[in-house]
């Protein structure tokens, strides 16, 4: 607690210099009035704050990863759980695709994270190098920043505090931090990391799956898939600087991809390999992960994966299907079945309330829509197409 309130205190101190220090990685905010269905907020686009009031507004947001030009598409959240279009932002970058990848151009999880801190939404733009921070009301967004990422082809972004992280992809890997403040972001140089991975191997099944940060939030977990078949630690010391090397803990014979985590702060770890399972680790103050166990979810590919509450799922391409899994005091997760999707399931969000799965499935770029019923379940409410989606991921909810 007392390392969180030195980080928010040392991003306060920087809030005069931000615009200064960021200013040679961003580009200008594009301006947009609010939009005449939301009621006015406490605060306004250009106040700086961050601090929008939503009005009890909850949305979805889902990048489409357009190589010629990255957007984030604005849905409206219903109470039961429907979703409704409402707009469509551009980011300021360009998205990527992986070498071979077909429905997960950047085969991870987190490329679009929600800060609800600071009511800010961050977007990674994989083809350009860039990360782009939008300023959240309700459904509305407006650009404040894109900043560099501090690597080659960001995937994945973590935040925790005033702290946020990025996971680059390519050229050996390397993960970055920031610090927020006035509703944007600063680089700092001292808290880039190599990862350390075979730069040669960048076919998507080897390429770093999540960057998270563990519950206590004095560590940063980031997965290697196959590249090094491990999950990486590191240890965050006086103001989040991450440690000089990670604690690697390698899993032999797997690929793990997404991070999720128990009630007991157990890592929840998918293997998107063939075994295609969920692994839970316990993990120590030092940064090294033991295995508590392995459960298969009979289905294939298992990549993905969100807690709501006391229950896990899992989404596996192969199938294609979400699992469901009620997580259990003694770290065996407990497999309750499969629900079928749309073709190419990949990310996966929960509704603020945890009633309702937003799953997003990349062959046809559609996000299917299941009720969680009370014993872990899903029944599916209906199907969202989302236009120029087809193969991306990265979807985040308020």
């Amino acid at each position: 607690m007392k390392r969180m309130t030195r980080i928010a205190t040392l991003a306060a101190l920087t809030t005069a210099t931000a615009g200064l220090l960021a200013a040679p990685a961003t580009a200008a905010p594009a301006q947009r009035a609010l939009a005449p269905h939301h009621a006015a907020g406490t605060g306004s686009p250009g106040s700086g704050d961050g601090h929008w009031a939503t009005n009890g507004v909850h949305a979805l947001f889902v990048q489409t990863d357009e190589v010629s030009g990255n957007h984030v598409v604005a849905y409206r959240q219903h109470d039961d759980g429907s979703l409704t279009l409402q707009n469509t932002y551009a980011t300021g970058g360009n998205g990527g695709v992986l070498p071979n990848s077909v429905i997960d151009h950047t085969a991870s999880q987190g490329a679009v994270t929600y800060d609800e801190q600071h009511q800010l939404l961050y977007v990674v733009n994989a083809g350009s190098n860039t990360i782009s921070v939008f300023a959240v009301h309700g459904t509305d967004l407006q650009l404040r920043q894109v900043i560099g990422s501090g690597g080659t082809f960001p995937v994945s972004i973590a935040v925790r505090g005033a702290q946020v992280f990025v996971a680059n992809a390519q050229q050996g890997g390397s993960i970055q931090g920031f610090l927020v403040a006035g509703g944007r972001l600063i680089s700092i140089p001292q808290w880039n990391r190599p990862l350390g991975l075979d730069p040669t191997l960048t076919n998507f099944t080897q390429t770093p799956g999540q960057v998270a940060f563990s519950p206590r939030g004095d560590q940063l977990l980031v997965t290697t898939k196959g590249n090094r078949h491990s999950v990486e630690v590191f240890n965050l010391g006086f103001l989040g600087t991450p440690a000089a090397a990670p604690v690697e803990t390698v899993l032999a014979g797997t690929a793990p991809f997404a991070i999720a985590f128990d009630q007991r702060g157990n890592a929840l770890v998918t293997d998107g390999g063939a075994a295609a399972s969920v692994i839970t680790l316990a993990l120590s103050h030092s940064g090294s992960l033991t295995v508590l166990s392995t459960v298969p979810t009979g289905q294939r590919g298992t990549c993905w994966v969100v807690r709501d509450g006391k229950f896990a799922f899992t989404t596996n391409p192969g199938g294609p299907s979400v699992s469901s899994l009620a997580l259990t005091a003694n770290g065996v997760p407990n497999l309750l079945g499969a629900t079928p999707t749309d073709p190419g399931t990949v990310d996966a969000a929960v509704s603020h309330d945890g009633r309702y799965l937003y799953v997003e499935t990349g062959a046809g770029g559609i996000i299917d829509q299941f009720a969680v019923n009370g014993d872990g379940s899903l029944t599916e409410i209906g199907t969202t197409p989302v236009a120029n989606a087809a193969g991306a991921e990265g979807l985040a909810t308020t």
